[in-house]
């Protein structure tokens, strides 16, 4: 029943943050983009920045932005901030029951650092926080007020970061959390800065007083940096489902070439909104970006051996490692604790099922060291080469 429930648990919290994320993603892209759209025209009345005539959905749309506020206060007034909101909260929700719950086979491997769950738990928490803490102070600087060297020192920092946990959590649990940190930043712009410099400009024009454009000006930066940082938390996001990306020697790299790779493709797109020439530039840095990664993902996990693979072994070797290190979780009856039912229905305790998954075996468990979990069953650096071989021969069942 328990392991009943968290899958559901699993499932709808998933879902919720899914539907969220996408509401905020898309209204903080189009926003970004009708800013930059936006163009001063004939007969503007006083205070307004710039207009925009839009067509969606068989109907046309005017927008007007005002450089501060309108002259008065209108009767109603849409807020955009629970969809940020509830991305924070269900991705948070996700975090714990996936990640703190199950430390010991998402955020722990024993490899890296020896640690228990609640001791990786709280290590992953309090992270979150003190990073949030010295993003803020970086951006209520002086340094804040250099956009461009805040970028850079910005870049270092989340690099800095990535590498650091890295050497803490397991591969998987690295680039959650560095996504879970970023998403958490960008979260706390809306909620700190955004949403409370809206409500202070509100409740100057009820007061009949004239706002400061400081705080539109602070809220403006902190959208920019949610703007350049939305693609980067997507790929951490969904690289927790790729063991290539997380679960080999040289992840953190694949992480900061990714951090780049992300701005340089908003630039691309701010500046088509903005009516400028198309920087085309950005596409040839992004594919060459991605091959990078490619070529980075295709080197092995840590501690892979260089040079020609071992013979080809016979499959009662391969047979063997798989039964010992794999199959307590992946077979029809699996035995370790919390866990009902062979993960993704794939199981591995018969030489049939084990031919028939012999990619999954060599991604996870050969290429990448996502697999076991933590590496639960101390499959070893040789262990991980004779499944390496077994596949490149074309996985034989002899």
């Amino acid at each position: 029943m328990d392991v009943f429930l968290g899958e559901w648990l699993n499932l709808l919290i998933r879902w919720a943050h899914m539907v969220v994320s996408i509401g905020w993603i898309g209204t903080s892209f189009y926003f970004m983009g009708l800013d930059y759209s936006l163009s001063k025209r004939e007969r503007m009345n006083p205070g307004v920045l710039g207009t925009a005539w839009q067509v969606h959905g068989g109907g046309f749309y005017q927008m007007v932005k005002f450089m501060v506020a309108p002259g008065r206060m209108p009767e109603e007034l849409t807020w955009f901030k629970w969809e940020a909101y509830t991305t924070w909260l269900s991705g948070f929700a996700l975090l714990v029951v996936v990640y703190y719950l199950n430390a010991d086979l998402f955020l722990i491997d024993k490899s890296v650092l020896d640690m228990t769950a609640p001791m990786a738990a709280a290590v992953a928490f309090l992270s979150l926080a003190a990073a949030w803490i010295a993003y803020e102070v970086l951006c209520r600087s002086p340094l804040g007020k250099h956009e461009v060297a805040l970028a850079l020192v910005g870049y270092v920092f989340l690099v800095a970061l990535t590498y650091g946990f890295t050497h803490v959590f397991s591969g998987r649990g690295a680039f959650t959390q560095i996504g879970a940190l970023i998403g958490t930043i960008m979260v706390a712009n809306v909620f700190v800065i955004i949403i409370p410099y809206q409500k202070k400009t509100v409740a100057a024009l009820i007061a009949g007083k004239n706002p400061d454009p400081v705080w539109g000006a602070l809220g403006k930066q902190r959208s920019m940096h949610n703007n350049y940082l939305t693609l980067p938390v997507i790929f951490l996001m969904l690289s927790s489902h790729y063991p290539l990306f997380f679960a080999t020697q040289s992840n953190w790299v694949i992480v900061a070439i990714v951090l780049l790779i992300g701005p340089v493709i908003r630039h691309f797109f701010n500046a088509r909104h903005e009516g400028k020439e198309s920087p085309w530039w950005t596409w040839f840095v992004a594919a060459a970006g991605l091959m990078t990664v490619v070529w980075l993902s295709s080197l092995g996990p840590p501690g892979a051996k260089t040079g020609a693979l071992p013979e080809t072994p016979k499959f009662t070797a391969v047979q063997d490692i798989v039964l010992s290190r794999c199959s307590m979780c992946h077979a029809a009856e699996p035995v370790w604790a919390g866990i009902g039912i062979a993960p993704k229905g794939v199981r591995l305790d018969s030489p049939e099922q084990i031919k028939l998954h012999a990619r999954l075996i060599a991604i996870n468990a050969a290429r990448s060291r996502a697999m076991p979990p933590g590496n639960l069953t101390e499959i070893t650096p040789e262990e991980r080469q004779v499944l390496a071989a077994w596949y490149a021969a074309g996985a034989p069942a002899k």
